[in-house]
């Protein structure tokens, strides 16, 4: 036995040994990493708005409990106080207990119950209709901004993470995210107020920017033909999907049948796995320079294709972005939803998010990626401003259906064009693009909340939806100068050196074809 179990170790060992290297390998971790961030990034979108109104709800002066159990003479006004946590519906009145007391009469505690529209438990249905229409309304700034301080600290973290790429590679950034999203996950779960969430949000921000900047730029280092490029990041972007389209379902279920902290622990223990097996694989000890100098953060914002890129990026997922925390609580106010639809909501985004990344991934290079993100942007704008049109939760099944897809097109599209781009016009080191593209991503998603609950709060979700769905589509247009993108004069220099040594690598956007050196040799799938 003592033999055979050293031969499985060896067999162990070795199989690491052969496949550290292996571009699917690192494939398979990106595509987890982005998971697992992606699903802590929407588990908390129908947790978040439910728990914060309950947290505020039994905040709230109680001195007129006593009233709840009597309800005071048809004189007084009748407002009522809402439990999320047995469904409950509570009447009291405006009456100021304190200036007017007034002593119960034995015929108003002996008095029949009320008819069951105006009982003290009106909630004969289950569902979590909510009346506190301006405690609704300060919810959404709350929720808005709690929501973005992960894409605001992820945006001032990126122009950190890219150049620090480039000078110690791309293995001890992506631990160093794994390791911090999984501190962010214990907070999640063990929080009980507004500022340790809000803190939790903001660290998760941090972990991200290391996950997503080094992840993609390790593809991108890693498959460099255009073609396989697009496909690689085409299923990395498969697994952010599905963090996408499992997190909100995951968060809003347990959160209705176990509670608030379990959907969390089972976020880190798969956080933990992740990080086994990153440190197996890129072993995140060494320090791993790019052989070359990648150009300055700065030249590369100031390049006017790749700032269309990023900007089809931040527009596209604002979209989704706005609706991540105004929908839930449009949803209380219009639709009297259970709890767990307020995840389930997001179902169809999130299965089209996926359909559309892992479709466009492969044809966006055939059908030429300009194209696919142009289409992308006007299907997200038409999509939007179809929101507000659903009457209940059925009616939002194809509007979000066409915000994932689109989405997914536009993503596709756009992330390996920076790669492109930067191959093209810049230094082929990608560190940095991918802040850019990162940047642009987390635009949308601080933008997006912060800005949506204010506005949603004064003018209304409709008008919201509006304003995203017409910008989408007035930005579309702008995708048609990234159809044969120029290259710089001294890139092209290069390509057109007939007496370069060197390997070429063909990339093709349309009907133009360019030629790129290419002085090391691919690396073998396997």
């Amino acid at each position: 036995m003592g033999a055979l179990d050293s031969m499985r170790e060896f067999s162990l060992l070795a199989w690491l040994r052969e496949r550290r290297q292996s571009r699917k390998l690192i494939l398979l971790i990106v595509f987890i990493a982005l998971l697992l961030d992606n699903m802590l990034l929407t588990v908390v979108v129908p947790i978040i708005p439910s728990y914060l109104y309950t947290m505020d709800d039994e905040a709230s002066p109680t001195d007129s409990g006593a009233s709840t159990a009597t309800p005071f003479p048809s004189s007084s006004t009748f407002q009522t106080i809402v439990s999320l946590y047995d469904n409950s519906t509570y009447q009291t009145t405006s009456v100021n207990l304190l200036s007017t007391p007034r002593p119960l009469a034995p015929s108003i505690a002996t008095a029949p119950a009320p008819a069951p529209t105006t009982a003290n438990r009106t909630n004969t249905t289950g569902s979590d209709c909510l009346k506190g229409g301006q405690q609704l309304l300060n919810e959404n700034v709350k929720v808005g901004l709690l929501f973005a301080s992960k894409a605001t600290v992820q945006l001032l973290t990126n122009p950190f993470i890219g150049p620090l790429t480039n000078r110690i590679g791309y293995q001890i950034p992506m631990f160093a995210g794994f390791c911090i999203m999984f501190l962010s996950t214990i907070m999640f779960a063990f929080s009980k107020s507004y500022t340790l969430l809000f803190l939790a949000r903001s660290l998760q921000g941090v972990g991200s920017s290391c996950s997503s900047v080094a992840g993609m730029g390790m593809l991108a280092s890693v498959y460099t033909d255009d073609e396989e490029r697009g496909n690689a990041i085409g299923i990395a972007l498969g697994g952010l999907a599905m963090g996408v389209l499992v997190g909100p379902p995951f968060g809003s279920v347990m959160y209705d049948f176990v509670g608030k902290t379990a959907p969390f622990l089972i976020l880190a223990v798969l956080a933990v796995l992740d990080g086994a097996l990153q440190l197996f694989v890129l072993q995140p000890s060494k320090v791993e320079p790019e052989s070359q100098k990648g150009t300055p953060l700065l030249t590369l914002m100031k390049d006017p294709y790749i700032l269309i890129a990023a900007g089809s990026i931040c527009f596209a997922n604002m979209g989704i972005a706005m609706l991540e925390p105004a929908l839930p609580i449009w949803m209380m106010e219009t639709m009297c939803p259970r709890k767990w639809q307020l995840g389930v909501a997001f179902i169809p985004a999130s299965i089209s998010y996926l359909i559309g990344t892992h479709i466009f991934g492969i044809m966006a290079h055939k059908m030429g990626r300009w194209l696919c993100s142009l289409i992308g942007m006007l299907l997200v704008g038409i999509s939007i401003l179809c929101v507000p049109l659903a009457k209940d939760i059925y009616g939002l099944i194809l509007p979000n259906f066409g915000v994932g897809f689109a989405i997914g097109m536009v993503d596709s599209s756009m992330m390996p064009i920076m790669g492109y781009l930067v191959d093209l016009r810049h230094v082929s080191v990608y560190g940095s693009v991918y802040a850019i593209a990162d940047v642009a991503f987390c635009m949308g998603f601080a933008l997006g909340p912060s800005a949506g609950g204010a506005i949603a709060r004064s003018i209304g979700f409709p008008a919201l939806m509006t304003i995203i769905g017409i910008i989408d589509i007035l930005f579309a247009p702008l995708c048609f100068f990234l159809r044969s993108p120029p290259a710089r004069e001294e890139k092209m220099a290069i390509l057109m050196d007939s007496n370069c040594s060197m390997k070429t690598r063909s990339y093709t956007m349309q009907d133009t074809s360019y030629q790129m050196g290419d002085d090391f040799e691919t690396e073998s799938d396997e």
